[in-house]
């Protein structure tokens, strides 16, 4: 079974920075993209970035150049580095996984206050 574990998560003021961690299991990690999104109160889930089982990435134009997305295949772990957090920031983040038909976290909430 599936399951991916978020982490990470909390209150920073602008300007800041935060590292989200999602730790995988029940599949074979390295061999599936692995994503993040986010949710903000009121809209729709977007995504953010995602890595491919090769190493490469995708960036949402609102994050591109502060977000940075990782993985480490022998940690089953995928993070998301935020730098120059922005209030518009704010939302739960949720971990995605490509394997199967999709498997996603139960999201951690991020807050940047101004």
């Amino acid at each position: 079974q599936v399951q991916l574990v978020e982490s990470g998560g909390g209150l920073v003021r602008a300007g800041g920075s935060l590292t989200l961690s999602c730790a995988a299991s029940g599949y074979r990690f390295g061999f599936n993209a692995m994503g993040w999104y986010r949710q903000a109160a009121g809209k729709q889930r977007e995504f953010v970035a995602d890595i491919t089982s090769g190493g490469s990435t995708n960036y949402a134009y609102a994050v591109k150049g502060r977000f940075t997305i990782s993985r480490d295949n022998g940690k089953n772990t995928v993070y998301l580095q935020m730098n120059s957090l922005k209030p518009e920031d704010t939302a739960v983040y949720y971990c995605w996984s490509g394997s199967g038909s999709g498997n996603w976290g139960q999201g951690t909430q991020v807050t940047v206050s101004s």
